[in-house]
C-alpha cells in the first residue's frame, strides 16, 4: 500500500514538474530497494512489509535532523534549509504523529503489558511499542519516557 502511495507521489511530482520533492521522492524509492535486497530470502522474494517502510522513513528522517544540526553549526543555512524541504517530503508518507500525552499513554500502557518493572525490562516494552506505533511516535522520546517510568 504504501509503495503504490510513494509510486504516485512520484509521478504527481513528474507531472507537476517539483524538482525538489520528485528528488526526495527518488531517494526514498532507493532506500527502499536497497532495504528489499538486504531483507531478500531465498524462500521470500517479496518486499518489506508496511511496518519496515515506515521505520525506515523515521530513520530517513533522524538522519536529515542530524545533518541539519551539523550544517547549522557551520553555518551552511542553504543546505539546512534543503534537508528541512526533505524532511517535508518524507512526513507526507508517515501517519499522523502522537503528541507528548499519547505517547505517555502507550509508554504507560506497554510498561503495564509486558509487567516491566526496571530497566533490565525496557527492551520488551520498546519492542512492544515499534510493534504498535510504527510511524507514529518518535521512539527515542518514547525510549526516555520509558526509561523514566521504569527508573523511578
Amino acid at each position: 500500500m504504501l509503495r503504490d502511495k510513494l509510486t504516485e507521489a512520484m509521478k504527481e511530482a513528474m507531472k507537476a514538474r517539483d524538482q525538489a520533492a520528485l528528488g526526495t521522492i527518488r531517494l526514498i524509492l532507493a532506500k527502499l530497494k536497497d532495504t528489499d535486497i538486504a531483507a531478500r530470502t531465498e524462500a521470500n522474494r517479496e518486499g518489506v512489509a508496511d511496518e519496515k517502510i515506515l521505520s525506515m522513513l523515521q530513520g530517513m528522517i533522524k538522519q536529515r535532523n542530524e545533518s541539519i544540526v551539523l550544517y547549522e553549526k557551520g553555518a551552511r543555512q542553504d543546505l539546512a534549509d534543503k534537508e528541512k524541504a526533505e524532511i517535508a517530503v518524507i512526513e507526507r508518507f508517515l501517519p499522523q504523529q502522537m503528541d507528548e500525552a499519547a505517547v505517555a499513554a502507550a509508554v504507560g500502557e506497554a510498561i503495564k503489558a509486558s509487567g516491566a518493572t526496571s530497566i533490565k525490562d525496557m527492551g520488551g516494552v520498546m519492542a512492544a511499542l515499534k510493534g504498535k506505533y510504527a510511524g507514529q511516535m518518535d521512539f527515542a522520546k518514547a525510549s526516555a519516557a520509558v526509561k523514566k517510568a521504569l527508573a523511578g
